[in-house]
């Protein structure tokens, strides 16, 4: 709602339930729409108004994209809370699925897989297989979200109509965004199941690291949060999958930043040359640094991995400890932790005069 809207959130007179169901049956429509505004305002401020779920519904039969929106908005709410009356709205949605606009038919698989509902579930695999392989990405992309969240609710049923071959498939889509929304898909699925559901093959490897260069920034931590579990086949296809990585050490979101250097440091394991370990290091060392002067929660969430980094890989940042007195106490005593930790791991290694400057000044601070 735009900021004009705010009018639809005043007040309340007696019976307003009987108004807002005469107002929703209205033969006009910018009266109906008004009427189903003034529902999503009660209802998000916590009045109950599923008494008027089936007047709602009728309200669906509209070309007009925002009712629309409301009205699904709505239904997502109050579907599970009134089962057999969202069965009312399931023609709706399969015929919005074949909508000549892609917006509504993204809008349509979307809200069918967010509405828990068994009985709506059964009705959204023929949608949801013709949207997978519709002609516009931002209808596959939308889909491929939708399988996660149908194999969350049926994952029997997601396997028998095979909609996991069906996102294997989207891997490689011509579109980064759709191989990005398949890759969260498959990787929500993986986590959730028992069985290898998402394993990356050289062939998808490559598909992937090409899709990473064109895709949105969260869909790039998608994909390098994939690549991570993938295990090299020797040194040198380490060495080239780091090589193709490593711009995202540059990268101004801190998300693609932790999730390249932690894909950087998998492969790590298998490079057998010093000089680029060193090399790496060094690259990894100035971005992490970085983050520390970002805004108080994200220098945590930084804290917090590069502990887990200088544990397996200590010297990364034995020239970069530095203290700022002028942060939240829990960041500055997350601070001092880590780097007496740091110091302890580079106890047996020959450390720069700026170490031994450094704990004269930590003696200080404290």
């Amino acid at each position: 709602m735009s900021g004009h809207d705010s009018k639809y959130f005043s007040t309340t007179k007696k019976g307003e339930i009987p108004e807002l169901k005469e107002e929703l049956n209205s033969q006009y429509k910018d009266k109906r729409k008004d009427a189903v505004k003034k529902v999503i305002a009660a209802m998000t401020v916590g009045k109950d108004v599923s008494l008027l779920f089936a007047d709602v519904v009728n309200c669906m039969q509209t070309e007009n994209l925002e009712l629309k929106k409301l009205v699904y908005l709505y239904l997502i709410n109050y579907a599970k809370s009134q089962p057999d009356l969202a069965i009312l709205a399931v023609n709706t949605f399969v015929k919005d699925s074949q909508d000549p606009n892609p917006l509504i038919r993204a809008l349509a698989v979307r809200t069918m897989g967010c509405i828990r509902v068994d009985k709506i579930t059964e009705y959204l695999c023929d949608p949801l297989q013709r949207c997978l392989k519709d002609d516009d990405p931002y209808v596959r992309k939308t889909a491929a979200i939708c399988v996660a969240k149908l194999y969350d609710i049926n994952a029997e049923l997601a396997e028998d109509r095979g909609f996991l071959e069906s996102l294997r498939d989207l891997l490689s889509d011509n579109n980064p965004m759709v191989v990005a929304n398949a890759v969260a898909a498959l990787a929500e699925i993986h986590d959730n199941s028992n069985g290898p559901i998402f394993e990356i093959t050289s062939q998808t490897l490559s598909k992937l690291l090409t899709a990473l260069n064109e895709c949105t920034e969260w869909g790039q931590v998608f994909i390098l949060d994939a690549l991570s579990r993938y295990k090299a086949a020797d040194a040198r296809e380490a060495e080239n999958i780091v090589e193709r990585v490593t711009p995202r050490l540059q990268h101004a979101n801190c998300a693609v930043v932790l999730s390249a250097v932690k894909m950087i440091l998998q492969q790590m394991e298998l490079i057998t040359s010093t000089d680029v370990v060193r090399n790496l290091c060094k690259k990894m060392a100035p971005p992490l640094v970085t983050l520390l002067s970002a805004e108080p929660e994200i220098q945590y969430v930084a804290l917090r991995n590069i502990n887990l980094i200088v544990q397996r890989r200590p010297t990364i940042l034995a020239h970069e400890i530095k203290v700022n007195v002028y942060v939240p106490t829990y960041l500055l005593a997350y601070k001092l932790v880590l780097e007496e930790d740091l110091l302890k791991m580079t106890a047996n290694q020959t450390l720069s005069h700026k170490s031994g400057v450094l704990v004269k000044e930590l003696g200080n601070v404290m």
